[in-house]
Formats: structure tokens, C-alpha cells, sequence
């Protein structure tokens, strides 16, 4: 498994401590500790250095799962022609993307949000420098459903880079929903509230944008805060996350995934990313 907001890359802002721990208590630097969460995963925070591995946790035994793009088992040819990418934030800088796009990469997830007061200040750079080295481009929005409502987050995530445009270049915006790297798991929500508080966000992006956005997740994340809701399926494409040599299986309601965020590094910088279709596929995700 993946997620961990603290770390990944990380998604999670800055080194604003607390984790998802419900304690409320900080990491020090360089500190590790292991959160569970229902349904048998635990997370591994890193503090300062922010390295993530996901552990998953089998009649007692704790395993380690991080998992590089070299385990997934498939051929040269094979990887040849999976479409490829990548999602990053501020925390990776300096990001050639002409020698990224020259490696494989096709398509690239930049942050943009964070709740109501983060804003990614690399976002316009590795937005635009993506674009032009000829990736197709999309922007996410880490969520903080403990800080405002799903619509106000919505809003603010347009409004600083998080739109789409019909250029056949650009991707729906997507919604990040994982741990709560500063507190309690589920931000303290009932899974009826988080429901109500993730349709909120695509209700409100669609209404902005003409998009419903791309939902990222983890299986196990999404049973235990949504009891496993199965309604947004129909309308928002699934991100799944899960570091391992298959994707799994998907939270509930998806029948099939469109992004797999499959390692924490490789080929390219940030995270590693596998479109679930064509080049064309992609293309036509992107002109809606």
C-alpha cells in the first residue's frame, strides 16, 4: 500500500508535524513512528527526511511493502508501451522536464492545494514546465475535510491552478483523500460526513470546471472513513494507490482503475504513475 500525507513526496505540506496518530502529538526530526488504520494497513512516518514505506499488517506479522517500478514483473517490451508518469509537489525542485518527458514519462499530477491556506509555491513552474516539455498535465488538491467544507476547498483549489482547460493537454483536477497526516485518521468526520464532505468537493468542481474530478485513494483508507461508499464511481475516475506488483483490489464501487500510483520513486521524479489505457485514452481523459 501507499499514503502517507506526511511523506509522500510529501503530499501532506511542509514539516507541520502532527500525524495521523490522533494524539496530537509532533514528530521530531528524523523520528519514525507507525500509524494503523482499520483494515489492516499501518503507515510509516519519517519525519524531516519524510522516506514513507507502507507496512501491511497479516494475523499479527507486519510486512514491508515498498515496492520499486523494477518489481512489477513485466517486460521491456511490455513497459515499453505503458503509458507513463509521475505526481509531485514543492518537495521535489529543479525538475528537468525535457529529460523526464525524453525518459517515458507521459502525463504528470503537480499540487497545487492544500485545505484553504496552501498553496504549492512550485506550482506554476512544474505545471507549465510539464506542459511545454509536451506532458499532459493535471493538478491535485491535497484535502483537509477538518478545515472548511468539500465546496469551499473546491474553490480554492481553482482558484490557485486547480481549473481545466478544453486544450486536449490538460487533465480533470484531482482530489487527494488519505490519512490525516496532522490528527485523526478520518479528520474526525463520521463516514456519512466524509460522503457528504467529498460530494461537496466534486459537486463544486463540476459546477466550476464542467469536470468531475479524479478521486485519489487507497482501498483500505476509503472502507474505513466512507464505510465503503460506492457512489462516486459512476462520475469520478479512480487514482488508486498501492505500492505492489498489481493494483489490487479497488475501493469500493470501482470496477476498474484510470491512474495507479504503483512506487514512491524511480524512473522519474516524485511518485510513479501508470495510465490504465492508450496514449489516445489519455488524450481524450483530457479534452473531456
Amino acid at each position: 500500500m501507499v499514503l502517507s500525507p506526511a511523506q509522500r513526496h510529501p503530499r501532506a505540506h511542509g514539516d507541520l508535524g502532527q500525524v495521523g496518530t490522533g494524539k496530537g502529538t509532533a514528530l521530531r526530526q528524523d523520528e519514525t513512528r507507525q500509524v494503523a488504520i482499520p483494515g489492516g494497513v499501518m503507515w510509516r512516518y519519517v519525519a524531516g527526511q519524510r522516506a514513507r514505506a507502507a507496512v501491511t499488517v497479516t494475523a499479527g506479522c507486519v510486512l514491508a511493502t515498498l515496492v520499486s517500478a523494477s518489481s512489477l514483473g513485466i517486460s521491456s517490451a511490455a513497459a515499453a508501451v505503458l503509458v507513463q508518469g509521475l505526481d509531485v509537489s514543492d518537495h521535489q525542485t529543479s525538475i528537468n522536464w525535457i529529460e523526464v518527458h525524453s525518459s517515458g514519462a507521459q502525463f504528470a499530477y503537480v499540487k497545487a492545494t492544500e485545505g484553504i491556506s496552501f498553496t504549492n509555491s512550485r506550482f506554476a513552474s512544474e505545471y507549465n514546465g510539464s506542459y511545454q516539455a509536451g506532458l499532459i498535465r493535471g493538478a491535485y488538491h491535497f484535502a483537509l475535510p477538518n478545515r472548511s467544507s468539500g465546496a469551499v476547498q473546491a474553490r480554492y483549489f481553482v482558484a490557485h491552478g486547480g481549473g481545466w482547460s478544453a486544450d486536449g493537454r490538460t487533465l480533470p483536477g484531482a482530489l487527494d483523500m488519505e490519512p490525516n497526516p496532522y490528527g485523526h485518521t478520518c479528520y474526525g468526520l463520521s463516514r456519512s460526513a466524509m460522503v457528504a464532505w467529498i460530494a461537496g468537493f466534486t459537486g463544486a468542481y463540476h459546477a466550476l470546471t464542467s469536470r468531475w474530478p479524479v478521486i485519489y485513494t487507497a482501498r483500505n483508507w476509503w472502507t474505513a472513513c466512507t464505510g465503503g461508499y460506492t457512489g462516486f464511481a459512476a462520475q469520478d475516475p479512480l487514482w488508486v494507490a498501492r505500492y505492489a506488483a498489481a493494483p489490487g483490489a479497488l475501493p469500493a464501487g470501482w470496477s476498474f482503475y484510470t491512474f495507479w500510483q504503483y512506487a514512491p520513486n524511480g524512473t522519474f521524479p516524485g511518485d510513479q504513475d501508470i495510465f490504465n489505457g492508450s496514449n489516445a485514452s489519455l488524450r481524450t481523459l483530457a479534452a473531456g
